[in-house]
């Protein structure tokens, strides 16, 4: 027999099965958290804490990863709530490039986060990587919110060609030995792009047509060939 949970979300009780996360608990009440870094089909690792609640503890929780607890009562929009949400936002806004970012720039409204509460940040620069026919690497969009990596690995393929590279700050997305895709173990499945959520991955087609290429020129570009290893942009 499964073992329940009752708890109390925004003042409403639920009984779930023992493990379920907080997101998904309020999601059967109808309640809305919003995530970045979490994707239904990949596993949860709590990175963006977009989705943090308050569960009366000394610090707020990730939802996405933080399983329900008997007698817990959550509040998912309380003003600190929104206060750290709104930093989280402002924090990103003021590292990354949101232009291609359309979900993250409609929680930035909602939240009424100020993109330039932070005038001495430094923006996190990294090369645009051109280094295959089917799509292009721009980590200057990143958040490293890590579905890519995950969808790569065991989530999906089992292909292992994407890892985190570097530390703090200078983190990004990278390859063994920073080689290029065409030298990594790579499939092309295209499922990484599938699941990026800021247009740091592009399909390269895509990205021709939008800086005005000619379609018979984009199809010689993108019908296949090998670049030299490492090949950048």
């Amino acid at each position: 027999m499964t073992e329940t949970v009752t708890l109390t979300i925004d003042n409403q009780e639920i009984t779930v099965p023992e493990g379920t996360t907080i997101l998904g608990a309020a999601a059967e009440l109808g309640i809305d958290i919003p995530v970045i870094c979490y994707h239904p089909h990949l596993t949860a690792n709590g990175l963006c804490r977009i989705c943090s609640v308050d569960a009366g503890q000394r610090v707020q929780v990730a939802a996405c990863v933080t399983a329900c607890q008997d007698g817990m009562e959550i509040e998912t929009n309380n003003t600190a709530v929104q206060r750290g949400r709104r930093t989280n936002l402002e924090l990103l806004s003021s590292t990354v490039n949101l232009e291609e970012a359309p979900e993250i720039l409609e929680l930035v409204e909602t939240y009424q986060a100020n993109g330039k509460r932070f005038p001495n940040s430094h923006k996190r620069t990294a090369p645009i990587y051109d280094d295959n026919p089917f799509y292009i690497r721009d980590y200057n969009q990143c958040v490293n919110c890590w579905r890519c990596v995950q969808v790569c690995a065991d989530d999906a393929q089992y292909a292992f060609a994407l890892s985190f590279d570097g530390r703090g700050f200078h983190t990004q997305i990278g390859t063994f030995m920073a080689d290029g895709m065409m030298d990594t173990t790579c499939v092309f499945c295209g499922q990484c792009v599938g699941v990026c959520p800021t247009g740091a991955l592009k399909p390269k087609r895509q990205s021709l047509l939008e800086d005005g290429v000619d379609p018979d020129a984009i199809f010689q570009q993108t019908r296949g060939g090998r670049k030299k290893k490492g090949t950048q942009s």
